[in-house]
């Protein structure tokens, strides 16, 4: 060492800085790690929780079809019927263990992928000859060609079935002096009431007392759309009527604009899961269509949906609707105060399986009241989500959508229409319930001069 060799000088707190820094490992740095690691954890339970979120999925970036490799990010239709999240972001569940419905298995990898249209007939075996490979992917290939129509009349998008999108009309007017909601320009709801931490909405009796009337109006325009349905009528009249009758009670079709939903109904034709968009479609014989009615009136949305048969159905259309109806029923008889939610989808399931139909696991219930969607989210399928227990003055919807074949859908360029992934048919019915101290109530129940379907009435419903 060189004694000539001075040290320049340091400012007073450069040596408290290396001295702290020093005892990091100590006590600092561990907390800081701690602290590190506590943050990311929340911040993956907060993004898996927000797969439920209707408005942050509810448009996605892109048509969904088989051909397309969409990510694994929820993409989601509208109007309640919101898709299970199929990321593979770890998921919280509550096990009742109690409970036949609880010990369900999540979807493998493999259907995760086929339901986005990304690993199609995916195996799980390795090859390592390429030769094989390629053959395979060409067969795979063709296989798939086979199955899918290929219309290029609509730019070689491949419809799942029959049907193909027909002209809108232009956006509907809404009248000085109604009631809307808060999406009714920008076309995009708030987020609020549906964060993790956010608690089901427990309703007053004012609530109560205003939803009834919503649920009321809707079933009545209900009621009065399906009476319309008829081989040669369009669905874009059907339309028609929904939002004049609306604008007559004074309220709101809640459906237009709703994260820019162009129509104020949506009409679902035959393998259309949900969501289908009205337009110069006509119907024919024998087709079967779902009308989902959404209004908005005095600060409260009130939504429900059914079946209608055009003329006369197959007897294989019969037995879906049935199925459907009998499940919805079983789900609705269960629900009660104290009673999880979790444990509806597996009531349906379990129905509609040993009839050899599957329940859509992409979309699910929610609760509803101020906001269109909001929690409870409620899935059709066996599920261990920790979704609460329902209490006097919970307000939300059960509306099961079964499918003849397979539940994997494929979404038409709209954005917004779902199809059977097999081009089958699919069902769905809805109501708003409401919890009471003794049960449940349905706030868009039939009317005493609401129609009266085969499925309900005991001489004519289908003998399963």
């Amino acid at each position: 060492k060189d004694p000539t060799h001075t040290t320049p000088s340091r400012p007073p707190s450069f040596s408290r800085e290396m001295s702290a820094i020093a005892r990091w490992p100590r006590g600092g740095m561990a907390t800081c790690c701690c602290v590190s690691m506590l943050a990311m954890v929340v911040a993956l339970l907060v993004y898996r929780d927000t797969q439920l979120n209707p408005h942050h999925a509810l448009r996605s970036s892109g048509p969904l079809s088989s051909s397309s490799s969409s990510s694994s990010s929820v993409r989601t239709a509208h109007l309640g019927i919101i898709r299970r999240s199929m990321s593979l972001m770890p998921r919280r569940t509550f096990v009742d263990r109690s409970s036949p419905y609880s010990q369900h298995a999540e979807p493998s990898l493999s259907r995760r992928c086929q339901a986005y249209g990304q690993g199609f007939g995916a195996s799980s075996t390795s090859n390592s000859n390429p030769k094989k490979k390629n053959k395979q992917k060409e067969k795979k290939k063709s296989a798939i060609g086979r199955m899918l129509r290929v219309d290029d009349s609509f730019g070689g998008f491949r419809y799942t079935g029959s049907l193909k999108p027909g002209q809108q009309s232009p956006r509907r007017r809404v009248d000085d002096g109604i009631a809307v909601p808060e999406y009714h320009k920008s076309g995009t709801p708030s987020n609020n009431g549906i964060a993790p931490w956010d608690k089901i909405e427990v309703k007053s009796a004012e609530d109560i007392k205003k939803m009834r009337a919503a649920g009321k109006i809707a079933r009545e325009i209900l009621d009065a759309a399906g009476r319309m349905v008829k081989p040669g009528v369009t669905t874009d009249s059907i339309d028609a009527l929904v939002h004049s009758m609306c604008m007559e009670r004074n309220c709101y079709p809640s459906p237009l604009n709703y994260n820019h939903f162009p129509k104020s109904v949506c009409t679902s034709i035959n393998e259309v899961i949900c969501h289908g968009i009205p337009d110069s479609t006509v119907l024919k014989e024998g087709d079967i269509v779902n009308i989902d009615v959404t209004v908005f009136h005095d600060g409260f949305h009130g939504d429900c949906s059914e079946m209608f048969g055009v003329g006369e159905i197959d007897d294989e259309s019969k037995r879906l609707i049935q199925v459907t109806y009998d499940a919805w029923q079983e789900a609705i008889a269960y629900c009660k105060p104290g009673a999880r939610y979790n444990q509806i989808g597996g009531i349906i399931e379990e129905h509609v399986t040993k009839h050899g139909y599957s329940s859509s696991p992409d979309f699910v219930a929610h609760g509803i009241g101020r906001k269109f969607h909001t929690k409870p989210f409620i899935l059709h399928c066996k599920n261990n989500e920790n979704l609460g227990k329902m209490e006097p003055g919970h307000v939300f919807t059960i509306e099961p959508m079964i499918c003849q074949g397979t539940s994997s859908f494929v979404m038409w360029p709209d954005n917004w229409t779902a199809a059977t992934k097999d081009g089958k048919r699919a069902a769905q019915f809805e109501h708003t319930f409401l919890i009471t101290k003794d049960g449940i109530e349905a706030l868009t129940g039939k009317l005493p001069d609401s129609p009266v379907q085969f499925w309900e009435n005991p001489e004519t419903r289908v003998a399963l």
